[in-house]
C-alpha cells in the first residue's frame, strides 16, 4: 500500500505561481512512476504531467508544457508540481497518483492521493 498526500495549493491570481507537492508513504513494492491529474466538476479526470521513478523522463499535457514543472525528490519521497504563468482554466482539484508504468491514462495508476484544490483568479 502507498499513501499520497497532496499539499501546496490555494488561491492566486492570473500570472502568478504555486507549488503543490506529494508525499508518500507506506510499503511498496517495486518503483513507482508519479502523475498529476486535474479535474473540474462535472468533467473527467486530465492528465497534466508525469515522471518515471528515476526523474530521467518526464512527460507534460500540451495545455501545460512551458509553464509547469514536475520533479522528484526520491530521498524525500515527495514529487513536485512546480506551476508557474497560472491561467484561470488551470482552476481544478489537482490529484496526484502513484504507478508502476509512466502514462497519461488515469487507468494505469494504483494509488490516489486525496487531492488539492488550485484556484486562480483572473
Amino acid at each position: 500500500q502507498v499513501q499520497l498526500v497532496e499539499s501546496g495549493g490555494g488561491l492566486v491570481q492570473a500570472g502568478g505561481s504555486l507549488r503543490l507537492s506529494c508525499a508518500a508513504s507506506g510499503r511498496a513494492r517495486g518503483l513507482y512512476s508519479m502523475g498529476w491529474f486535474r479535474q473540474v466538476p462535472g468533467k473527467e479526470r486530465e492528465f497534466v504531467a508525469a515522471i518515471s521513478w528515476s526523474g530521467g523522463t518526464t512527460d507534460y499535457a500540451d495545455s501545460v508544457k512551458g509553464r509547469f514543472t514536475i520533479s522528484r525528490a526520491n530521498a524525500r519521497n515527495t514529487v513536485y508540481l512546480q506551476m508557474n504563468s497560472l491561467k484561470p482554466e488551470d482552476t481544478a482539484v489537482y490529484y496526484c497518483a502513484a504507478s508502476r508504468n509512466l502514462g497519461r491514462v488515469a487507468g494505469l495508476y494504483e494509488y490516489w492521493g486525496q487531492g488539492t484544490q488550485v484556484s486562480v483568479s483572473s
